[in-house]
């Protein structure tokens, strides 16, 4: 590290690094040959962003009046009115949760099934049942 000649504002850090491809990525090895670790890349989960998408599509198709009722969704959709009301049960997620899943953040382990067996109507539930961070 050089020290800023007296009266300029500017540092310079020269740290040697290497960048090596190695199973088709780009990795920065630090000084001693060692890889830099790299974040996780965040994996979204596709099912659990569709099941999403089919639940506000469902609660829009019943605010609109293209289906009069959950029953008559149910009957349109060839499932039972129980799984209809699960599913549009994540229409009334936290934002944040929403967020999460849909850039692939959500907690590990966090599954689908393990959100349509109940959705608590509190956000602060949700979060703390499911493993999200408190208080978004």
């Amino acid at each position: 590290m050089s020290q800023p000649p007296s009266g300029e504002g500017t540092l310079t850090i020269h740290i040697p690094v290497q960048f090596k491809r190695r199973g088709g990525r780009k990795l920065m090895l630090a000084p001693d040959g060692v890889a830099a670790p790299v974040a996780p890349r965040p994996r979204v989960d596709e099912t659990m962003v569709a099941m999403l998408i089919k639940a506000h599509r469902w609660r829009r198709r019943i605010e609109t009046g293209k289906a009069r009722s959950i029953t008559d969704l149910a009957e349109q959709e060839k499932v039972t009115d129980t799984y209809v009301h699960r599913v549009m049960l994540l229409t009334c997620l936290a934002p944040d949760i929403v967020a999460a899943i849909l850039d692939g953040r959500q907690p590990r382990g966090l599954s689908l099934n393990l959100m349509l067996k109940a959705v608590p109507e509190a956000w602060e539930e949700q979060r703390r049942l499911w493993g999200f961070p408190e208080g978004r």
